[in-house]
């Protein structure tokens, strides 16, 4: 694009522009007709370059984004004020624009960790995960004794001891839905290849009783996985002993793992965007589309997730699905998140959060047509609930609520081996053991946050990179990660509290 355009039209039946930067009222938009601001319009927000009429939809990406609340002017701001939510006919059109993905011709590498059982992993970390938030403070007081200066330097291969802890596990239905999706989201971690081995504590008397969920997960304690209960133990600090002499047993097997050359096929990575602005469907969540065709071109996989935020997109998903099959599993869960919304008395548009609607996303219905963007032009190959083992290769979907951390939870106990983070705003996420990637959608938020950002996608916007080049670019990052090289969020040490697995039914 001209680096000179002040604002571009992303369709051509789009009723609205995107601006470039910060445009005053009276500015004139030569290469529209000579349209004429009518107001002051913030970066990345929308102006209107037609008259829409009240009760009319708008479109932005050539997709309905919300319906005008009163009349809107040529050169008008386009924003809350004056565009809602409204109901429309979405066309599922099942598979009617899936096409297959050619192979690579030339196979890529990465360095990974093969595991016994022939899983890959991108890190070599050990575990020590809690069944309950009872023993939260048992698991982190293990977590701390290893990252004590040179408490690991003998072990080079190891790249750290992480707690996995979270808030719930007692006072729930014992064979409820609740406590089996926190079983299955548990036991994803318990088992994920960038777990050497894995100590897992848990109080005693909790709900989430250890044994039942060995045997939901089809797991089986051994030197690499070493459960531990607090009340058979006698108490807090008799456990904390026990688990950490637990990790050393288990540390110098870990530190026998060295990485080796792998097939592409094995990166399996899980697609998130947080803290959204009017630039992520322009840049960063297309470019990281354009990295997961390739990626995909070389057999790996990728999960789109966040079923909230693919709310008025989804049907960009069930024309892309495999089979008519897979696309109604797309719509049945759609149907499942309005049905929740309106029995909680709640909204699917509480999402986007104020700072995405400061920073120029009016309705979820525009936020979701960004965010599908992540997942490129690939066949929907699959669509899983929370937490499921993903058993395919290529794009696939997996439903979990908008909230970053709840969502990734679940992608990585499915089995992504690393994240890809597009933002607007600044999120600052990381997601042990998975390593993550932050993609920053504009080069003012990436020069002013670069100590997180990995990557500046800002350079579209900017006129510099066309989006093909920053796919490539992405996808080349994502294999020197893959292959050991930290992440910004890596070698800040963000990690260690984004366990949040997705709770439901009643807590009682």
């Amino acid at each position: 694009m001209s680096q000179a355009t002040l604002a571009i039209k992303l369709h051509d039946i789009d009723d609205v522009l995107i601006a470039r930067g910060a445009l005053t009222a009276g500015t004139i938009l030569a290469d529209f007709d000579n349209l004429v601001a009518s107001a002051d319009i913030p970066a990345a927000h929308k102006i209107a370059c037609r008259d829409v009429a009240q009760g009319a939809p708008v479109r932005r990406y050539g997709q309905i984004i919300g319906f005008a609340t009163q009349p809107i002017r040529a050169g008008d701001h386009v924003h809350v004020h004056n565009v809602s939510m409204g109901d429309f006919a979405r066309d599922y059109a099942f598979g009617e624009d899936m096409k297959q993905v050619d192979a690579a011709t030339v196979p890529l590498t990465f360095n990974g960790f093969r595991r016994a059982d022939g899983r890959v992993a991108t890190r070599n970390y050990i575990g020590v995960v809690s069944t309950v938030n009872c023993s939260a403070t048992v698991t982190k007081l293990v977590a701390q004794h290893f990252a004590q200066p040179g408490a690991l330097d003998a072990f080079p291969n190891v790249d750290g001891i992480v707690p996995i802890t979270h808030s719930f596990g007692c006072c729930i239905d014992h064979h409820g839905e609740g406590i089996q999706q926190l079983r299955r989201t548990v036991g994803g971690y318990v088992k994920h290849p960038n777990f050497a081995g894995i100590v897992i504590i848990g109080l005693g008397c909790e709900a989430n009783q250890m044994g039942a969920m060995f045997i939901a997960e089809g797991v089986e304690p051994g030197p690499l996985l070493v459960p531990l209960v607090m009340q058979e133990e006698g108490g807090t600090q008799k456990t904390v002993d026990a688990a950490i002499a637990a990790v050393k047993n288990m540390l110098p097997v870990a530190n026998q793992a060295a990485r080796e050359p792998v097939p592409v096929s094995h990166i399996n990575i899980a697609l998130q965007c947080g803290g959204s602005d009017g630039y992520s469907g322009i840049t960063a969540n297309p470019a990281l589309g354009a990295a997961v065709d390739l990626l995909v071109r070389h057999g790996g996989t990728a999960i789109l997730s966040e079923t909230p935020e693919i709310y008025g997109a989804e049907h960009l998903l069930t024309r892309r699905a495999v089979s008519k099959e897979v696309g109604e599993k797309i719509v049945e869960r759609i149907h499942w998140w309005e049905d929740y919304a309106k029995r909680e008395k709640g909204s699917i548009d509480n999402n986007p959060t104020p700072g995405n609607k400061a920073g120029g996303l009016t309705t979820i219905l525009e936020k979701s047509l960004g965010a599908v963007a992540k997942s490129g032009s690939s066949p929907l190959m699959g669509v899983y609930r929370y937490a499921e083992p993903i058993d395919t290769h290529g794009l696939v979907f997996m439903d979990a609520p908008g909230y970053d951390p709840m969502g990734a939870t679940g992608q990585i106990a499915s089995g992504a081996n690393l994240v890809v983070f597009t933002t607007g705003r600044g999120s600052c996420f990381g997601a042990k053991p998975a390593p993550s990637i932050k993609l920053a959608t504009n080069s003012t938020m990436y020069k002013r946050m670069a100590d997180d950002m990995d990557i500046n996608c800002g350079d579209i916007m900017d006129g510099t990179v066309s989006v093909e080049q920053k796919g490539e670019e992405i996808f080349r990052m994502i294999l020197d990660v893959a292959s050991g090289h930290k992440s910004k969020s890596e070698a800040l040490g963000v990690g260690n509290e984004e366990f949040v697995p997705w709770m439901i039914g009643a807590q009682m």
